[in-house]
């Protein structure tokens, strides 16, 4: 890990929580909100830096995950801050119900247009900007590999890989999903397929009951060995982005496991332990998924069909990646691809967010500040300034739909809260939204320790 790396991703990691906390201070002096503290950090544990500018004090927490803008209302049982009248026109609450919706959602658009700036700086820096996906190709094949071995002439140097079974190859990942996948020999069976497997076990043995034992020493007929069906799967679970749905699969036992080595390309078998025909349909039914591959050789395309991926799950190939950029070299384009690019980066954190909270992506796969820092940290050192720039801009889009939603303790609880007065038309009652807001906040301090564990893990494990 570079170190200067490191301290220019945490400089620009610092810069976005600054900006967040700018925009609720320049949003709430606008509408003559007095600011009684800016604070950078959790006001948990000691206060590393104070000072003052004029009525407003400035802080620097130990605890750097975060930032606040508070009021004189939210000091009442601060000696230190100057209290303001009820009446007060310099108090937040009241002020129209408009206005603190612009002074509370100020972070978030702060973030958003932060977020823009830095995408449009880097298409202009750079003139370029990924487009989110890239060329594989074969870089060569592993000597006495798979398939150099069993499938010579069948892969080349050179060769791109465009599709596996109708899936566009756009990166690395999805390739080697789908690849893994399909090997032989999972031990694993679908269950249709193992109802059709049982099915000709027992029209090819017609005096087997499928519901009773079959003792070991029977001779039994087997059926032809099959493939099992080709791997289908939607764009979003082979990127990881969904995950990988295989509810519809049974895992064969030991004994299956056994049975299946044992009655390979045989016709006959006598059984030399007890089962019953499912368990012997299983054995028969767990093969290998064929996969098609269509490549891309001296410019014209080629169909590979019905390739077998061994047991390991693995060609024999080895692969390089061409990532594919868009060329910003204008206004205009700048302008454009940035927008494409900002949208397409919101549509992704959204819809990871969506799966996250309907537990489609486990809560272990949460990461946070440690994470990012050493994730950004090997971008700028391995990947460059552009990739350095491109994901701080995510972490502000990040940053600013996590602020959105309408959990107390964050800005959109706060929105939530201004929203119901209007519909109500009448205050809520303070001390109530006080403790909502506090158990959220502890909720979120519980919250904040989980992805602090996740990422100490993942670096001791070195998963990144």
């Amino acid at each position: 890990m570079n170190p200067v790396n490191l301290i220019i991703m945490i400089a620009l990691i610092s810069v976005l929580v600054l900006v967040h906390e700018w925009g609720h201070y320049i949003a709430a002096r606008a509408f003559g909100v007095k600011v009684s503290k800016f604070g950078f950090g959790m006001p948990i544990g000691p206060v590393l830096f104070r000072t003052k500018r004029g009525d407003l004090e400035i802080l620097v927490h130990a605890c750097l995950l975060g930032g606040y803008v508070s009021f004189p209302e939210d000091e009442e049982d601060d000696k230190g801050v100057e209290q303001l009248p009820p009446d007060s026109n310099e108090r937040f609450k009241n002020k129209k119900p408009w206005q603190q919706a612009i002074i509370v959602s100020a972070g978030v658009i702060m973030n958003v247009v932060f977020a823009f700036f830095l995408i449009v700086l880097a298409a202009a820096i750079f003139h370029k900007l990924p487009t989110g996906k890239s060329e594989v190709y074969i870089n060569d094949l592993v000597k006495d590999g798979y398939a150099a071995k069993y499938m010579p002439g069948t892969f080349k140097k050179g060769d791109r890989i465009l599709k596996i079974n109708n899936l566009e190859i756009t990166s690395v990942n999805e390739l080697v999903f789908m690849i893994k996948n399909s090997r032989e020999n999972d031990n694993k069976v679908d269950k249709n397929l193992l109802e059709k497997r049982l099915d000709e076990l027992l029209k090819l043995n017609p005096k087997i009951n499928k519901n009773e034992v079959i003792p070991q020493g029977t001779k039994i007929t087997l059926p032809n060995k099959k493939t099992e069906d080709k791997l289908v799967v939607d764009k979003n679970v082979a990127i990881g982005l969904d995950k990988y749905d295989d509810s519809n699969e049974v895992e064969l036992s030991e004994d299956e496991i056994k049975l299946r080595d044992e009655i390979k390309g045989r016709q006959t078998y006598v059984l030399t332990n007890d089962f019953y025909a499912l368990g012997i349909a299983s054995a028969l039914a767990d093969s290998y998924k064929p996969v098609d591959i269509t490549i891309l050789r001296d410019g014209k395309t080629i169909e590979l069909k019905n390739i077998k991926v061994n047991s390991s799950g693995q060609l024999g190939i080895l692969l390089s990646s061409k990532e594919i950029f868009t060329d910003t070299k204008d206004f205009k384009s700048i302008i454009v691809h940035s927008a494409k690019y900002m949208y397409r980066s919101t549509e992704l954190m959204i819809y990871g967010l969506v799966q996250l909270i309907t537990g489609k992506i486990p809560a272990s796969e949460m990461h946070g500040i440690i994470a990012i820092t050493k994730i950004g940290s090997d971008i700028i050192q391995y990947q460059g300034m552009l990739n350095g720039l491109l994901l701080t801009a995510i972490i502000s889009i990040d940053l600013a739909i996590i602020n959105l939603l309408p959990i107390p303790a964050l800005d959109g609880g706060h929105l939530m809260f201004i929203i119901i007065e209007k519909i109500r038309r009448r205050p809520l009652d303070e001390k109530m939204v006080e403790n909502i807001s506090k158990t959220f906040f502890a909720l979120l301090i519980a919250l904040m320790i989980l992805v602090l564990f996740n990422d100490i893990f993942a670096l001791i494990t070195k998963k990144f």
